[in-house]
């Protein structure tokens, strides 16, 4: 008996209608196609649920859901908690061409992932780094995650890590290049820092990378979605993220982005599960063909069969299928640009009230961040205003997003003045 990839999501109690299905296809608008539905204006704050005197200032922790993506979640728990004879789950529209489409690769290079950090070690166990000859680049301004798994790799098992610091809160790729040789395998990154947003070019990291033969692992979590990516453009070989946070939607289900001429000559399959075949079969039930094995299959060439093993976080993809789209819609450049009045204002006064940048001045991503010395003092001040910012015993960090607006910034300047 023959089961295609298709019929084994079907089989799941129809929880995956075909467009979640690594075959399936469909038409994306463009951002500027006319007959897509109309851009929301910013500040789309008629789009979100944030309680009546909120300002929400953290969404480079977790990003709120939009309306619709929330209604969606609750419509698929709804679906699972009355089960009926036959299952007619909403369809899923191709979350994979989605999110290809807002960084610029082809659909099969898209493999889903349940996180960020999952991605960046399918990346360094699939290129089988010798530990022995070859070394790894990376810098500390990347994930505490793949830090401590790069480490933990060079503790245990001698990995050769070099770790480039910071400069004023910046790292420059000439300290990238003196700690790259012809015997690196790989350079790992954050494309946004996670703690003050700085943003590597990555075109220039890929260039000085390749020049030297080794591959760029960029970690985007903190990036796509409200900032421009182009794989095409930066040449970057790998790179992964979760969805909580600028995709707008739930834990669980994530991406994970690989060249695709890299997949069997480069990087490898280091784990196995049936979301990977592309057909299974069958040899001991009644009516099949003899065969040794109780089972045969045929794996996917693509990303999806190197990469996933099991079924996703379905319900993660019903908030995706809204919000996605919706992203689209508002356009990321139109996102980018949105918050740069909010930066400036932020990089002018908050030094001017005693909170020294942590962010390079030029730096245009999503989060931008503050040295802190009362630590109790300042999470105080903006509970009681009700404004949520990242507070740490070592900093503010602050990320607006497209339901922001200057009255939220002042609402936090006047908190902490």
């Amino acid at each position: 008996m023959s089961i295609t990839r298709r019929e084994l999501l079907v089989g799941l109690g129809g929880i995956a209608a075909v467009g979640i299905a690594s075959g399936a296809t469909s038409t994306l608008p463009s951002q500027t196609d006319p007959t897509a539905p109309t851009t929301p204006s910013l500040p789309a704050k008629q789009d979100f649920a944030i309680p009546t005197g909120v300002t929400y200032l953290n969404s480079a922790y977790t990003h709120p859901m939009p309306i619709a993506s929330a209604a969606s979640l609750r419509e698929w728990a709804e679906f699972r908690s009355h089960p009926q004879v036959v299952s007619q789950p909403k369809k899923l529209p191709n979350l994979k061409a989605e999110f290809a489409a807002l960084i610029n690769a082809k659909e099969s290079e898209i493999s889903y992932v349940p996180n960020t950090s999952t991605g960046e070690n399918l990346v360094v166990n699939g290129l089988d780094i010798d530990h022995k000859t070859e070394n790894v680049v990376t810098d500390a301004l990347h994930f505490e995650g793949a830090l401590m798994h790069l480490q933990a790799l060079q503790q245990r098992n001698g990995l050769d890590l070099r770790i480039v610091m910071p400069r004023d809160w910046r790292i420059d790729i000439k300290d990238l290049e003196r700690v790259i040789d012809k015997k690196t395998k790989l350079i790992e990154l954050s494309l946004v820092a996670m703690d003050n947003g700085f943003q590597h070019d990555l075109k220039a990291v890929c260039d000085l990378a390749h020049a030297h033969g080794a591959y760029v692992y960029a970690d985007i979590v903190q990036a796509v979605g409200n900032t421009p990516i182009d794989v095409r453009a930066s040449d970057v070989d790998f790179c992964a993220c979760s969805s909580f946070k600028w995709l707008m939607s739930d834990f669980g289900l994530g991406f994970l982005f690989v060249k695709e001429s890299l997949l069997d000559r480069v990087i490898h399959r280091s784990q196995y599960g049936y979301y990977q075949a592309e057909t299974i079969d069958s040899h001991f039930l009644p009516g099949d063909s003899p065969n040794p094995s109780p089972y045969t299959w045929e794996l996917q060439p693509n990303a999806t069969g190197h990469f996933e093993t099991g079924t996703p976080a379905i319900g993660t993809a019903h908030v995706l299928a809204q919000s996605l789209p919706y992203i689209r819609r508002l356009g990321v450049e139109n996102i980018h640009a949105h918050r740069q009045p909010f930066l400036k204002r932020l990089h002018e006064e908050m030094p001017r009230l005693g909170y020294p940048p942590l962010t390079p001045p030029e730096s245009t991503s999503a989060l931008i961040s503050f040295s802190v010395k009362d630590y109790e003092g300042v999470q105080k001040r903006l509970q009681k205003a009700n404004v949520n910012a990242r507070v740490s015993q070592r900093y503010i960090r602050i990320s607006p997003s497209v339901f922001n607006d200057m009255s939220d910034i002042d609402k936090l300047l006047q908190a902490l003045a």
